[in-house]
């Protein structure tokens, strides 16, 4: 399973039944699960863990060190899930002794060809991102979101749950759980309302979501006033309190 011009340093941990490729290089202190499967030309350097059936193409780069210029080789770590999809020139790199020293991917993630994960950044699960997007340090992405090719996204910014992102989309602030954004600077365009129902959300749930949009971007109420409302509302509808708890830990201000 592992081909004979593959480099495994001997202190990499390799599961049951993963494959490695051509010209691939798995440095020390590495962890592979098992089943999971690199293609030739990976590069995949130390302290680094992979969990189990992931699909990792060719010249994938995984674990290098952050691009940060306060980082002088402290120990820190990429740490990746288990079933996601990495294809080409993927490049995740480790965390940062300011940001916590780790790294983090989740499960069930679909990440495009050329997207870069940089240091000390939070990626949820069941996430997609399209060809070539980006995260600057400190990001925080969360379960389900989309970001369409080319998106960039600004250090310490943070996406919420199911929110979507257009073609080109540059984020500087965070984007709310449930909402939709375009153009440079990112602004709200709406609620991922598609990508709910083909979650199974009910045509009730989806209103409700709606209607806190509506009081956070349509309404005119300063964010002291939306934030009031959508916390009576999150009485009786628990997807407006994941926004709502969203807007109260956000660090950056919310796209506008």
């Amino acid at each position: 399973m592992i081909h004979p011009t593959a480099l495994v340093d001997p202190g990499a941990r390799i599961g049951a039944n993963v494959s490695i490729g051509a010209y691939s290089i798995i440095g020390p202190e590495v962890e592979i699960g098992d089943g999971t499967s690199i293609g030739p030309h990976v590069v995949i350097e130390s302290n680094t863990r992979i969990g189990r059936d992931n699909r990792i193409w060719q010249f994938a780069s995984l674990g290098a060190a952050p691009q940060d210029k306060k980082f002088h080789g402290e120990s820190s770590r990429l740490e990746i899930g288990d079933r996601n999809v990495i294809r080409e020139f993927v490049s995740f790199n480790r965390g940062t002794e300011d940001g916590g020293g780790i790294t983090r991917i989740g499960n069930d993630n679909w990440l495009m060809a050329y997207v870069h994960i940089a240091h000390d950044c939070v990626v949820g699960n069941n996430a997609i991102f399209s060809n070539a997007s980006s995260l600057a340090g400190h990001v925080t992405v969360d379960d389900w979101v989309i970001l369409g090719g080319f998106t960039l996204v600004h250090q310490f910014c943070q996406i919420g749950a199911h929110a979507f992102t257009a073609m080109g989309a540059i984020i500087n602030r965070d984007v709310p759980p449930y909402v939709t954004v375009a153009g440079s600077f990112a602004e709200p365009k709406g609620i991922n309302s598609e990508g709910l129902r083909r979650r199974g959300y009910s045509s009730e749930r989806i209103m409700a979501i709606k209607r806190a949009y509506r009081t956070l971007y349509n309404s005119g109420l300063p964010l002291s006033e939306a934030r009031s409302e959508l916390a009576r509302a999150a009485e009786s509808a628990p997807d407006v309190k994941l926004m709502l708890d969203f807007i109260e830990r956000s660090q950056r201000s919310l796209v506008r």
